[in-house]
């Protein structure tokens, strides 16, 4: 009945609210989480302290060949976009089992972006975009924070310039705290709430238009040949999709495939001659 599964929803951990928000019971804190989430912001405000610190002194790979307000409106706007990017994600993959007309009043805009996904391979298609997306705004948000070499920083000690410049720890945690586990968490909590923007239309839009250049088509390969192997019949429209359209995803897998092979290749022989960026020890 409908009062029993009230009392269900009321008795479990975690439930979902009519604004498709989850009722989480928080753990109980204590002097050990107290200490980690205390040391985890000492090290993350430290983190974009320094990294402004290298900017405004052109001490990034970015701010060095332009100048610092460049380099600072970069990496925030990169920031910015990869917190939607990342939030997403986990909006689109939670409510995929939800029909989106039950939200259509409530939150008309993520109604919009989740009518979208839920049909046919839509939702594969974001993802494979969105990854892409990801690797892109992250390699922009390292040009423009990442340390030159020889980088000077306040007097710092050779051991504190190796640990946070050389081995990037503090873009590791700038990157990871800001841009991608909070609004991880946050999205699948608020999941109508966070996709309820025309920012996250815009960025369905881009990913979708990603994966629609075909330029990554050579996963679908490495997918469908997986569950050949498998032994496992490939979960997907494009057989029941018109020839014209067969023959256009197909021609975009071989020109994937094509490029996926030169990248290789090139990245290959730039390893093997020592012309990357790895160094010694």
């Amino acid at each position: 009945s409908e009062s029993t599964h009230d009392i269900d929803d009321n008795d479990s951990d975690e439930s979902l609210n009519h604004s498709g928000t989850k009722n989480v019971n928080m753990p109980k804190a204590n002097p050990f989480t107290v200490f980690k989430s205390l040391y985890s912001s000492c090290l993350l405000i430290f983190s974009i302290v320094v990294i402004m610190g290298l900017i405004a002194t052109e001490q990034t790979n970015l701010s060095s060949n332009t100048n610092s307000t460049v380099a600072c409106l970069a990496i925030w706007g990169g920031m910015i976009w990869l917190t939607m990017v990342e939030g997403t994600q986990a909006c689109f993959v939670g409510l995929v089992s939800i029909n989106p007309e039950i939200y259509k009043v409530s939150h008309p805009i993520a109604y919009r972006c989740n009518k979208v996904t839920v049909q046919g391979d839509n939702l594969h298609r974001y993802l494979i975009g969105r990854q892409c997306l990801v690797c892109m705004i992250i390699f922009l948000i390292n040009i423009a924070g990442g340390p030159i070499s020889g980088a000077n920083l306040w007097g710092f000690s050779s051991v504190w310039k190796d640990i946070f410049f050389t081995s990037s720890l503090a873009m590791i945690f700038f990157t990871a705290m800001v841009g991608q586990l909070n609004s991880q968490v946050n999205a699948s909590l608020c999941m109508l709430d966070y996709c309820n923007s025309y920012f996250a239309v815009f960025t369905m839009w881009v990913a979708l238009g990603i994966e629609f250049s075909g330029l990554l088509h050579a996963s679908y390969l490495i997918y469908m040949s997986a569950l050949k192997l498998s032994g496992k019949e490939v979960a997907s429209n494009v057989e029941r999709e018109s020839v014209p359209r067969k023959i256009f995803f197909w021609l975009r897998c071989l020109v994937s495939l094509a490029v996926l092979s030169y990248c290789a290749s090139v990245t290959f022989v730039a390893l093997f001659n020592g012309q990357t960026t790895m160094w010694n020890g």
